[in-house]
């Protein structure tokens, strides 16, 4: 007789090849001018969260995680699949952790992005298997320059490579065998590499390769792509005399950006190759996260080590083309500076995905990202411990958090911001207290949106503006109350508009006619199956007497969204 937990692996296994709703592989899509995810043949926003590192290594510590998921309008989850816990020994492999979770995710209607922790996790090989480890011979070591090593594997070792390669590919022929359901939507390869404590390896075969030719099909691209390179790139390039040919030294000059030029050329180079020997598996897309440090005023420049970062963006999209997206890792407050800068300077054509940042900012940060950026998705770290009490933080409710509140409203919206993507119809702003009013162009009006009572601060925050770098402010200081929201221009005289805290708007003509605009209707409302079903009339007080929108109080709080008409007369 079998016992009941062997009927229930078998039941389990049953359910992971039951036949598959849909045959397509979820995959890229171009909509106008942004891209798109496309998950059982139609786009897909990713309202995310990440798991703690290693939650995810317990099925049983993940029973409760699983359904806080789903409460709190999350729709993917992003969880690692540790190389050492895949293959303990070489060339023998346990999928059982990956297995658990594409099963709980389909029994509570999650999606999964599966993390590969593979040869780097925060840029240290501190998940690889114990039989690379120990074998530092055949599985050399990033080095200083006095010959120590370090706990991260080079970049410059076919062998690291190559064994890192196999797991990958090995991994995504299970998923593509047992994931008949399509939950896993995309793959991170590795996580945030790039050295932290030098600008570059210093071991014997990366010291060779410094002194040796830069790859002659790098200087062509570089050549036949010369007015799509990053400034710095450029400069860097012309300011050494335009090169085709020379060490990396001669081509791009002395100094830590031709290290880390060079250092993104192995990064990417090695992760490229990983990633599509997983492909040649299971062509799911591909991404890499960056961890994005503040610069600092002491130091002119980031030393990146060969991070997926702009200024070494084009060597990145150059040298390790399965990978689908460069998402940058954001926990600064300042976040929409970052990313305005990180989309207008990284090579064209590279989707917004943020896959790693903090759940606090999050709360308003995220209807910034899907308006402003078409964001592909939003994805806060450590999620599954938001509603866990703690020692002096007691237990909320998953559906009570203020992220939960955000993504439950864009968890309405998203049919229609998926609709508008791409068009020039949205857009979106973060608010705070003391800041100048910002003024947004959209469709027939500009909107002038401010936090309310901006004007006690403005003065001092007008007088001592931070400094910056690159476009970047440095002052990472958050104001005391911040608000964000998201503009959709429905048609003409018509706007959706939905957010986290209080914001006030106001309209002006941004086309010829009437220079007066005025309010004809505020509805609150909500979205069910895609259908608008109007709740108040929000006309008169609520309004300012016709002059302005108002964002917040119970309209944020009870997940409501707010459709306004607009009019104008002399």
């Amino acid at each position: 007789m079998r016992s009941f937990c062997g009927l229930m692996a078998i039941f389990s296994l049953a359910a992971l090849s039951a036949p598959a709703q849909t045959t397509a592989i979820p995959h890229l899509q171009r909509q106008g001018a942004a891209t798109q995810l496309i998950v059982d043949g139609k786009p897909f926003l990713m309202l995310a969260g990440e798991l703690r590192n290693s939650n995810s290594t317990s099925p049983d510590y993940m029973k409760p995680i699983w359904p806080r998921m789903a409460a709190m309008h999350v729709n993917t989850v992003l969880s690692a699949v540790q190389w050492e816990l895949i293959e303990p020994q070489e060339g023998k492999f346990d999928f059982s952790l990956v297995d658990s979770q594409i099963r709980d995710a389909q029994t509570h209607n999650l999606r999964l992005i599966f993390l590969w922790f593979g040869s780097w996790k925060n840029g240290v090989s501190s998940y690889v298997p114990a039989w690379v480890k120990t074998n530092q011979a055949k599985y050399p070591r990033v080095q200083d320059k006095t010959g120590r090593g370090s706990e991260i594997l080079s970049t410059l070792s076919a062998a690291n490579r190559d064994a890192d390669a196999r797991a990958f590919a090995a991994l995504m022929r299970h998923i593509k065998e047992v994931d008949v359901r399509r939950r896993v939507v995309m793959m991170q390869v590795e996580n945030e590499v790039g050295l932290g404590g030098d600008s570059r390896d210093r071991c014997e075969a990366a010291n060779k390769a410094f002194e040796a030719p830069v790859p002659k099909e790098l200087l062509d691209y570089l050549g036949a792509n010369k007015d799509r390179l990053y400034p710095q790139l450029r400069k860097a390039w012309e300011a050494a005399g335009s090169k085709t040919s020379g060490t990396w030294a001669q081509v791009f000059g002395e100094g830590e950006y031709t290290d880390e030029i060079f250092m993104a050329w192995n990064y990417a180079s090695y992760v490229g190759k990983v990633a599509a020997a997983g492909k040649a598996e299971y062509p799911l897309p591909m991404f890499v996260n960056n961890a994005c440090s503040m610069p600092s005023p002491g130091r002119p420049a980031p030393r990146g080590g060969g991070r997926p970062q702009p200024e070494v963006g084009n060597i990145w999209k150059f040298a390790a083309p399965a990978i689908d997206i460069r998402g940058p890792d954001l926990y600064t407050p300042n976040l929409p500076v970052w990313v305005n800068w990180y989309q207008e300077s990284f090579v064209p054509e590279n989707p917004l995905f943020i896959p790693e940042t903090d759940g606090n900012t999050g709360t308003y940060h995220a209807f910034y990202v899907f308006g402003q950026h078409d964001g592909m998705g939003f994805s806060p770290f450590a999620i599954d411990e938001y509603a866990i009490a703690r020692p002096g933080v007691k237990s909320v409710d998953a559906a009570d958090l203020p992220l939960a509140r955000s993504y439950g409203i864009l968890t309405q919206l998203a049919p229609v911001i998926l609709e508008n993507q791409g068009k020039g119809k949205m857009a979106g702003v973060v608010a705070g207290a003391g800041e100048t009013p910002q003024k947004i162009p959209l469709g027939n009006y500009v909107l002038q949106v401010s936090y309310p009572g901006r004007g006690r601060q403005a003065a001092t925050a007008a007088a001592a503006p931070p400094p910056v770098f690159a476009g970047v402010s440095l002052e990472a200081t958050e104001p005391a109350e911040r608000s964000g929201a998201l503009f959709i221009s429905m048609g003409p005289d018509e706007y959706l508009v939905a957010g986290s805290g209080p914001l006030e708007v106001r309209f002006s003509p941004n086309t010829p006619g009437d220079p007066i605009v005025g309010i004809l209707s505020i509805e609150e409302g909500a979205y069910a199956d895609g259908r608008w079903v109007p709740g108040r009339r929000l006309n008169g007080d609520e309004n300012g007497g016709g002059t302005d929108l108002r964002l917040g109080g119970d309209s944020s709080r009870n997940g409501l969204i707010q459709r306004i008409k607009l009019y104008r007369y002399h």
